[in-house]
């Protein structure tokens, strides 16, 4: 991969179920639905695929990622049509399963928050900003609950989330939820 590759920066957190009324109501908010598809991969590499539909349409993405520190990726995008989407399906790696989620993209000033929603979660989700830099300063918004920030986390990335059983990601749900209750 080309080392001058367009970077992705974020910071990620793990948050409260968020109220999708209320954030809904934000000026500028965007609903899509995604599913993910990850692929075979070699040294290093992310392969996936996407479908994400927003107001009526649907694009397909082919991305590449590899890694450079727990906040930054070189990331290479590509849009594909539906038949190379669906031809890429057959590379899909046999340890991982779809993620399919609702991402809410949430206006901050020139940048923006995604909070992604996911059906095996009741009551936490995933919040990430993708920043010019990793030095960048994040301050999340009162209208999401932050239990702790997961950047450094690989636990909460996608691709490791679509290897895991649905009784593993309630467990995973669970043990954030009891470790944010405060002490008695």
């Amino acid at each position: 991969m080309d080392a001058n590759a367009p970077l992705e920066i974020e910071r990620k957190f793990l948050i409260r179920y968020p109220e999708e009324a209320v954030l809904d109501r934000v000026p500028g908010v965007r609903r899509a639905k995604i599913e993910q598809i990850y692929l075979t991969a070699q040294g290093g590499e992310t392969r996936r695929i996407r479908r994400w539909e927003e107001d009526g349409s649907v694009r397909y993405v082919r991305t590449v990622k590899r890694g450079l520190t727990a906040m930054t990726r070189i990331e290479i995008e590509d849009d594909i049509s539906p038949e190379t989407y669906e031809e890429l399906k057959e590379e899909a790696d046999p340890r991982t399963r779809p993620i399919v989620k609702t991402r809410l993209v949430v206006p901050d000033g020139d940048l923006h928050f995604e909070a992604d929603l996911y059906p095996f979660w009741t009551r936490m989700a995933v919040l990430e900003e993708e920043l010019p830099s990793e030095e960048t300063p994040v301050n999340v918004p009162e209208l999401f609950d932050v239990i702790r920030e997961v950047t450094e986390d690989p636990r909460y990335t996608n691709a490791a989330l679509s290897r895991m059983a649905d009784g593993e990601l309630r467990e995973m749900e669970e043990a954030e939820l009891r470790a944010a209750e405060p002490a008695e």
